[in-house]
């Protein structure tokens, strides 16, 4: 088969032009080996250039990540430094408040490093989930361990209504659900109950955590599982809820949002989709 020399130029500018970036359209219609070639070219190039939009996205990402980090992190270390520069010299009753001060820093910013990091593997799809049949009172249960203090200094309860078997990836639904609870404590007066119902219907599995707050505002919907803003604690990072969503639809499932109010506090429902095991 004869193949003109401009054929070979013009394919030959073209990848010229695909490899600076530029967009080309190499497909050819037409019968016989050499548009075979200028289709595969198409084929390759294109694939490349999917490669190169994830590489660049896995990159935004990863400057998204540290720009969060040195931000959420810059505050409590330059309060721990002044803290630190002032503890030598200060009065004993003084050196005891800011070592409890230091103390109470140093274990937020080792959760939210920590929480990063998990967010990061979810995001990078770097966990397997590991799915069995748990039931809403064991995961309940494991996810209150952590909470065990910060109820009893408001001296809340948390009740579980009704208990439901639920197929998923037990401990990463328990750190799920540990931030859901511990989002309604914050938000709950102290003496208060926390209410955690679940269920079933035919097309998913539910665990509904209530907490005895005025409901969440309309203008707050919109930020609640948005990073770094849905926090509605001066105290808070607005990571916890983002991480229990990544959690959640990692594992095919969602969590929807009552804001309440009118008396009622806001409710989170956990919803895990049926799916064959």
């Amino acid at each position: 088969m004869f193949i003109k020399k401009t054929e070979i130029t013009e394919l030959s500018d073209c990848v010229r032009k695909a490899i600076d970036g530029q967009q080309v359209d190499l497909r050819d219609n037409k019968e016989g080996a050499m548009s075979i070639l200028k289709n595969d070219i198409h084929t390759l190039v294109n694939i490349k250039n999917e490669q190169l939009d994830v590489v660049k996205q896995d990159q935004d990402r990863m400057t998204e990540y540290v720009s969060n980090i040195s931000h959420q992190l810059k505050t409590p270390i330059t309060s721990m430094m002044i803290m630190a520069e002032l503890l030598e010299s200060a009065p004993p009753e003084k050196q005891i408040e800011f070592i409890a001060n230091l103390k109470m820093s140093l274990t937020r910013m080792d959760w939210l490093v920590t929480s990063l990091l998990k967010m990061a593997k979810l995001d990078s799809g770097a966990i397997e989930f590991v799915y069995e049949w748990v039931t809403a009172e064991q995961l309940l249960k494991n996810a209150l361990k952590p909470l065990e203090i910060l109820l009893d200094v408001k001296n809340q309860r948390v009740e579980l209504l009704q208990n439901q078997e639920i197929y998923c990836d037990k401990r990463w639904t328990t750190e799920a659900l540990t931030n859901i609870v511990k989002n309604a404590s914050e938000y709950s007066p102290e003496n208060s109950i926390i209410c955690v119902e679940c269920g079933a219907n035919p097309i998913y599995k539910w665990i509904a955590v209530r907490d005895a707050g005025n409901g969440i505002q309309r203008e707050m919907m919109a930020k609640i599982f948005r990073r770094f803003e849905g926090s509605r604690s001066e105290k808070g990072y607005g990571i916890g809820l983002p991480l229990a969503l990544s959690i959640m639809r990692g594992q095919k499932g969602d969590i929807d949002v009552d804001g309440g109010g009118k008396g009622q506090g806001a409710t989170f429902t956990m919803k895990f989709f049926q799916v064959s095991e």
